[in-house]
């Protein structure tokens, strides 16, 4: 049964539980409207990652944030990040070292985004995958209820080698499908939005060069420049564009990011909510 999270980190959240395939998780909930998937960076469902939801509901969409590791709620603080990163890095579910495989825990995600289409309504669903989960929604894009993908800092596989760095984490399978519907041969075509910044080892530019390569215009890689010397005094070390690197503040890059992720999801689900009623 689900019930409301008490905390102030996680207020105005509803949880739950999804099961698929055996796998029993913590789901979180904000809002109404489509529904977007919210996949959490390392070390899980964070404070600055339910604010992100918070956005997402603000639009008119339901965010839905499942826990795949971590505490939900938790502070993200040095020792707890490398644990669980040590955790995911070996887990089987996540394929951290494996170039050429969908991870199976887009099995899970799929089985959740067609849930939650199914209780929210609209046109399809849209997903948000941040870091260890960036790349997870291109691999969403099997099923036709993804309409609007988001893969910010996509850091798996891990960026080992040069081959490392160009891998997008799919199967040769999955990335045909997935190729077909963003150039439109068996739709309209889906855009799919990327972001990153420019000095991030962990998404690498290879990554992003092959995903322009793989899909032409049918993707947006929105990159921030994170060299040094730059404008708006960036990290080199930046990493995470939608959380703890937001500076929510006009004119700002990680702000106009945000503003490019919102507008993604409205235009792949709220502008055809309108045709689809």
């Amino acid at each position: 049964m689900a019930r409301t999270v008490a905390t102030d980190a996680l207020s105005g959240y509803e949880i739950t539980e999804f099961a698929h395939g055996g796998t029993t998780r913590t789901v979180l909930r904000a809002g109404s409207g489509p529904a977007v998937i919210v996949m959490p960076e390392m070390p899980g469902v964070t404070p600055r990652v339910a604010d992100f939801g918070r956005r997402v509901s603000a639009i008119g969409c339901t965010a839905v944030i499942p826990s795949l590791f971590g505490t939900p709620g938790r502070r993200a603080r040095p020792t707890y990040i490398m644990r669980t990163l040590a955790g995911g890095c070996v887990s089987r579910e996540f394929t951290a070292f494996l170039r050429r495989r969908t991870s199976p825990v887009t099995d899970w995600l799929r089985a959740l985004a067609a849930f939650e289409h199914g209780r929210c309504g609209g046109p399809g669903v849209g997903a948000v995958g941040m870091c260890f989960t960036g790349g997870f929604a291109l691999g969403m894009m099997v099923d036709e209820r993804m309409l609007a993908p988001v893969l910010s800092q996509p850091s798996l596989p891990l960026p080992i080698g040069a081959r490392g760095r160009r891998s997008v984490g799919l199967s040769n399978r999955d990335l045909e499908i997935v190729r077909d519907r963003v150039r439109g041969r068996d739709s309209d075509g889906v855009c799919v939005l990327g972001l990153r910044f420019s000095e991030d080892s962990m998404a690498p530019a290879e990554r992003f060069a092959r995903l322009t390569e793989e899909f032409g215009d049918g993707f947006i890689g929105v990159e921030i420049d994170s060299s040094p010397g730059n404008p708006h005094r960036i990290s080199k070390r930046a990493h995470s564009v939608l959380t703890d690197e937001l500076v929510d503040e006009p004119g700002h890059p990680t702000r106009d990011a945000l503003a490019a992720v919102l507008e993604h999801l409205r235009r792949g689900l709220l502008s055809l909510s309108l045709i689809h009623i």
